[in-house]
């Protein structure tokens, strides 16, 4: 394990550095056996040859798997029977994963990722959680990489519909980012989630931290869905790993008009993304074994699953005259600004706003900076 744990903190080694080195000598062990001329005919950089040879790393590795344990997390290692099997088929898997939580029992499940713009608006976030929540129920672990926006939208729909979720990290372990993600943290780990980061302790979230999270985002999954992503985002390089690694990639569709949408619309007309509306054209996609087990409703469950737009249009029960006409002069991806309501409604202020207040209530309508309002799925 500590021969392991040094040679990913090595400077210089990266995942494919690493590939390279246990193809040819076969563990991490065996590396640091090899000598100058074996390691230099490899053309690493000259300070990560020197570092092996040196063994300059172990002492910390020791002090790292020391400080790992302390906090109550776990380093998996490359040739480990329990390192997840979908990563390790992936062309350049990382050696070791930091993880903490319930890993065992989420990657025991079928993983589907989900992932978008940090920017997103209120129909991508919705729809993010919508897609989580209704693939959780079914009990599909939810992986995405815990930035704002998308990626949060669908760590907190997989939580709201009782599941597990993945938050794959560009950090140490023992990094929270962003920082006011802590309490969302705690949430995954209390719902039998986890944390995963490829990244020693103390890594700091720096920009080329973030490719390497996104491979393990896909590696890790069956497939991906990409809900909202503009032009070069890093969404789309999500999705290219994942057509790389042979995972099936999804896209929710968007209007045309939203700088948002260029990507997944992209991916639909031009990379044979499957276009996505609701949960089973996800699950229809997974390997059989799988789609039989999820596509079957839930038990006890009488009604049909709807649409993104039929789920849009239902009114709940038990709402006065005044709510029911207020929730549907809202929608869920167009905020509503409580003067266009009055006028729409025809209400008084006072019936409006009590109406408002009570739909907020009943968590069935969101109010947004502005005086603006939109629908909760």
């Amino acid at each position: 394990m500590r021969d392991w744990v040094a040679l990913n903190m090595t400077p210089g080694i990266g995942p494919r550095a690493a590939a390279k080195l246990l193809e040819r000598f076969g563990s991490a062990e065996a590396v640091y056996s090899a000598t100058r001329v074996e390691l230099e005919r490899l053309r690493l950089l000259p300070e990560a040859v020197d570092s092996i040879i040196a063994r300059d790393l172990h002492s910390k590795a020791e002090s790292e798997l020391e400080n790992v344990k302390q906090i109550g997390c776990d380093i998996l290692i490359l040739d480990d029977g329990v390192y997840p099997s979908l990563l390790r088929e992936i062309y350049d898997p990382p050696i070791t994963l930091y993880v903490k939580g319930d890993w065992s029992e989420c990657l025991d499940q079928p993983c589907v990722a989900i992932v978008g713009s940090r920017r997103c608006s209120t129909y991508g976030q919705n729809a993010a959680v919508m897609l989580a929540r209704d693939l959780a129920q079914r009990g599909v672990t939810i992986v995405s990489g815990f930035a704002r926006g998308i990626d949060a939208a669908a760590h907190r729909g997989a939580l709201e519909g009782g599941g597990r979720t993945i938050a794959v990290l560009g950090t140490g372990i023992d990094e929270v980012y962003p920082r006011d993600h802590k309490k969302l943290a705690e949430e995954i780990l209390d719902g039998g989630g986890a944390m995963v980061t490829q990244f020693p302790l103390a890594t700091p979230p720096v920009p080329e931290n973030f490719p390497y999270r996104n491979r393990i985002i896909s590696g890790l999954s069956l497939g991906v869905i990409v809900v909202e992503a503009a032009e070069n985002s890093g969404s789309l390089i999500t999705a290219r790993l994942a057509i790389e690694q042979n995972r099936e990639v999804f896209a929710v569709p968007g209007n045309i008009t939203s700088r948002n949408s260029f990507g997944t619309n992209y991916l639909i007309k031009g990379a044979g993304a499957k276009l996505v509306q609701q949960w089973q054209d996800v699950a229809a996609e997974l390997p059989p074994q799988i789609a039989a087990k999820l596509l079957p409703p839930p038990l006890g469950e009488e009604k049909k699953q709807k649409s993104l737009a039929d789920q849009l249009a239902l009114v709940p029960q038990g709402l006065s005259g005044f709510e029911q006409s207020v929730f549907k002069l809202l929608s869920a991806d167009n905020p509503a600004h409580i003067d266009a309501l009055v006028d729409q409604s025809r209400l008084s202020i006072s019936d409006l706003t009590s109406a408002l207040l009570t739909l907020e209530m009943r968590d069935l309508v969101r109010a947004l900076p502005g005086k603006c309002f939109v629908r909760k799925m």
